[in-house]
This record gives C-alpha cells, sequence and structure tokens, in this order.
C-alpha cells in the first residue's frame, strides 16, 4: 500500500514539474515528449555584453557573439522520480568538447544528490544557464580552432590509454558531442548567433525616422553598420525610387550624414525580383566601370564586359569572340595605328565636311572631344566627364557619387567635404568660391553680407 502512495505521488509529482516547465518557457525552449514523462529542454547560455569569439590560423579573426548554439537537456522520468532515482538524461552541445560537458553532467548528478527527493529539473537548468560560463572557466574571447579532421579527432577523442587515463576524468555516456569535426565551426557559432538576435529584434517595438510610426521590428530595416532603424514600407518605397532612377550606389541610410548602405539581401526583401534584378545588374555595371582593366565589347548587340592585360590595347569579348581594339573599339589592327586617332581627327576638322557618314561621325566626335577637353573634368575615382556650371569649387560626380575639387581633383572625405577648404595646409585652403563670379545673379546668395 505504501508503495502504490509512493508511486502516486510521484506520479503526480512529474506531471506537475512538466507542466511548471511547460508554463515557464516556449516551444523552442521546452518540448514534451509525446509518448513517456520527459522532454527537451534548449538552455541558452547567459554570456557577457563584450563577450568575442577568436580563430587561430594563419590571420586571426575576431567576432563579437551575443548568443552560442544551446545546451540540449533530454530527459526521462523513473517511476520512482522524485522520490528515489533522478531523471534519465544525455546533455548534448554543438560546440562543447565532451571533456567539458562530462564535467556538467558530474556536476548535474552533485545538485541531485544535494536535492534527492525533490523535483529537480529547474535547478538543473537555472545551473545551465546562469552557472556554465564560470564553471568552466569559460573566458572572453573564446578561441574556436579552424583545424583540420584530424586534429578535432584528436581534441574531441573519448578514448584514452590506461596510463594516459589515471589523471584525467573519465567522460561521461551522457554526455554527446555534436560538433561533426569535417564542419567548420565558426560559421554555425555566427549563423546562431545571427538568427537570435533577428529573433530578439524581431521583437522589440521601434519608431521609424520617416512615418514616425511604431512599429515591430519584424517589419522594420536595420541598417547593419550604423543600427539605425526605419519601417520596411518607408524604406520599400526608397528603394524602389532610387533603383528606378539608377543609383544603385546610393541605397544608404536615410539618416543625415550616414554613409550606411543596405545589403543586397536587405534590398531584394523589400523590391521585386524585376527591380532587384535591375539593381543587380546596375551595381555589377557600376563596380566594372571602376575597374581600369575592364572595357565593354563594341558590338551594339553584345556588350560584355571584358578583361584586358595590362599594356594591351586588344580585347576579346568572351560573348561573341569579337577581337577589338581598347582605344578605338574597332576591328583590333596589331601595331598599326589606330584609322581614327585624335590628330587624324582634328585634320578632318579642317577639310570640307564630305558627304559620307563616316566622315560626319568623325568631325561630330572630334568637336566633342574638343569640348570635353576644354569644359569637362574627370572624376578622380571613376573617370567621368563632368562640366561645373555654377556654384561652389566642391563637385559631386554623377556617375559614382563621389566628393571632389574642382581645383585640384582631389577626392573629398564624404563625412566633411569643406575641411579640404578650411584646412591652412590644403593648396585650395580659402579657395571654395575661387573662380566664382560674384557679379553673377544666380550666386548672389553666397556674398558675405548674407553669411
Amino acid at each position: 500500500m505504501t508503495f502504490q502512495v509512493y508511486m502516486s505521488e510521484d506520479k503526480e509529482a512529474q506531471e506537475d514539474e512538466l507542466l511548471a516547465l511547460a508554463s515557464i518557457y516556449d516551444e523552442e525552449e521546452f518540448r514534451r515528449a509525446e509518448c513517456a514523462q520527459g522532454g527537451e529542454v534548449q538552455v541558452s547560455v547567459e554570456l557577457s555584453q563584450d563577450f568575442k569569439v577568436v580563430t587561430k590560423g594563419e590571420k586571426q579573426s575576431e567576432y563579437n557573439v551575443c548568443f552560442l548554439p544551446p545546451l540540449v537537456l533530454n530527459f526521462e522520468f523513473p517511476e520512482d522520480y522524485p522520490s528515489t532515482s533522478p531523471p534519465v538524461y544525455t546533455l548534448s552541445s554543438k560546440w562543447m568538447t565532451r571533456a567539458q560537458m562530462s564535467s556538467l553532467c558530474r556536476h548535474l548528478d552533485e545538485l541531485w544528490d544535494e536535492n534527492q527527493g525533490c523535483v529537480i529539473l529547474f535547478t538543473w537548468i537555472q545551473f545551465l544557464k546562469e552557472e556554465v560560463v564560470d564553471f568552466l572557466g569559460i573566458k572572453s574571447p573564446l578561441e574556436v580552432h579552424r583545424a583540420k579532421s584530424s586534429d578535432h579527432e584528436k581534441k574531441l577523442d573519448t578514448k584514452k590509454t590506461p596510463d594516459s587515463c589515471s589523471s584525467v576524468a573519465p567522460l561521461d555516456s551522457r554526455a554527446v558531442a555534436l560538433l561533426d569535426p569535417r564542419l567548420d565551426l565558426l560559421p554555425q557559432l555566427l549563423d546562431y548567433d545571427e538568427a537570435q538576435r533577428q529573433r530578439l529584434f524581431d521583437g522589440k517595438v521601434f519608431c521609424c525616422g520617416i512615418c514616425f510610426s511604431e512599429k515591430l521590428g519584424a517589419s522594420c530595416l536595420c541598417f547593419k553598420e550604423c543600427q539605425h532603424v526605419y519601417c520596411k514600407a518607408c524604406m520599400s518605397e526608397y528603394f524602389q525610387i532610387q533603383i528606378k532612377d539608377g543609383n544603385v550606389q546610393c541605397l544608404n541610410c536615410p539618416e543625415p550624414k550616414c554613409s550606411s548602405v543596405a545589403t543586397p539581401l536587405q534590398v531584394k526583401q523589400l523590391v521585386g525580383e524585376e527591380l532587384f534584378a535591375r539593381y543587380d545588374r546596375l551595381l555589377l555595371q557600376s563596380s566594372l566601370d571602376l575597374m581600369a582593366d575592364v572595357v565593354y565589347c563594341p558590338r551594339v548587340s553584345c556588350g560584355t564586359p571584358v578583361m584586358v592585360e595590362p599594356d594591351s590595347t586588344m580585347g576579346i569579348c568572351s560573348g561573341c569572340q569579337y577581337a577589338f581594339c581598347t582605344l578605338c573599339k574597332m576591328g583590333y589592327h596589331g601595331v598599326s595605328h589606330c584609322k581614327l586617332p585624335t590628330e587624324e581627327l582634328r585634320d578632318l576638322r579642317d577639310e570640307y565636311l564630305s558627304a559620307s557618314v563616316a566622315g560626319q561621325k568623325a568631325v561630330e566626335e572630334s568637336f566633342s572631344r574638343d569640348w570635353l577637353d576644354e569644359n569637362c573634368k574627370n572624376c578622380p575615382r571613376c573617370g567621368t566627364n563632368i562640366q561645373k556650371a555654377d556654384g561652389c569649387n566642391k563637385m559631386t560626380c554623377t556617375s559614382c557619387k563621389q566628393y571632389f575639387c574642382w581645383l585640384c581633383l582631389g577626392a573629398l572625405s564624404r563625412g566633411n567635404p569643406y575641411s579640404h577648404f578650411n584646412n591652412p595646409q590644403s593648396p585650395c585652403f580659402n579657395q571654395l568660391f575661387f573662380g566664382v563670379d560674384p557679379d553673377d545673379d544666380d550666386n548672389e546668395f553666397w556674398s558675405d553680407d548674407d553669411d
């Protein structure tokens, strides 16, 4: 009769403990077993705010992390728990060694011995959540070895020779290492950390700096570099306008003076497939335009980017196999002079215009080149021809948006472009308005009186 009373009390205590766990933790943290008195608890280890992970190898890399993959506690209650026997359990991890987890298993057993006869799971979970880092002596930065498979096997191998086991505690069979020695641990740690950060962000409320509406993080976009937050509806409209206008280099944070740029993945999430394809194409083209060793196939029907060898004037299109001269953009002519060099174009301009279409085009090109030489300067970043119509000598390239000085063609800082004209050591000191006609009606607002 007494045995049946104990059994009934144990059964009731087990059920109460499972219900308590279900009320404390969400479905991702605790899952109850369907066919037995037990379940699975995923315990997130608490880390300090400045916790870091480092990798050692040819060069050392350091990463800030807020979350590490959880410790997984699988358990099942024997019939005489908690009156007599402890839960039957296994402890697994994707980043700990079996030696570390074996040490944790021994401490869980000690906690049971101290509290035998009482429910123990919550005590175990609190220890794993709050005290594991200090208990195991884990300190920031946590070093992650990116070694070969054989090296991992040596570090995680549970087998020891009899002589070597005398001073080392044996590994616990309940400790399960989920780290695949063939896979790199670092991406797994960073992916989990990113997912947990996003989950935390999605549940917070933010005020959009554009429409001033309060929305959950799940409906917002956060720029990676600056952490400024705006709602997805506003940013989607902003991105679409910029992409349609071809300003794919300007998908930056709307915060004044902020230079953070949206990632391609963030852009893809907020615009349609057609616009993203245009964004992707223009972004590639703008990047290629900045490369001195890339030209485009001159065939109108092709236009494929072509890599050119240094000091070579021959380009061979990988798309249509057309071999052309990179100077005159006509069929490659070897060491022979280009058919229409600048000098010959000037001679043709002085002659009577022929009726041929080729002659007319040559004259037009000559005039265009002379006009560009006289009225334009090249952007120091991408080489685009820029004309200065009015205003001060701080220029903005219409192609790559680079700030530069019209006088010396030096690139200017995006954060404070006017420091170039305010620095006494600069060759353009106090020359911001040099060359600006003070009598020009369009420039009356730059007068000293207005300042």
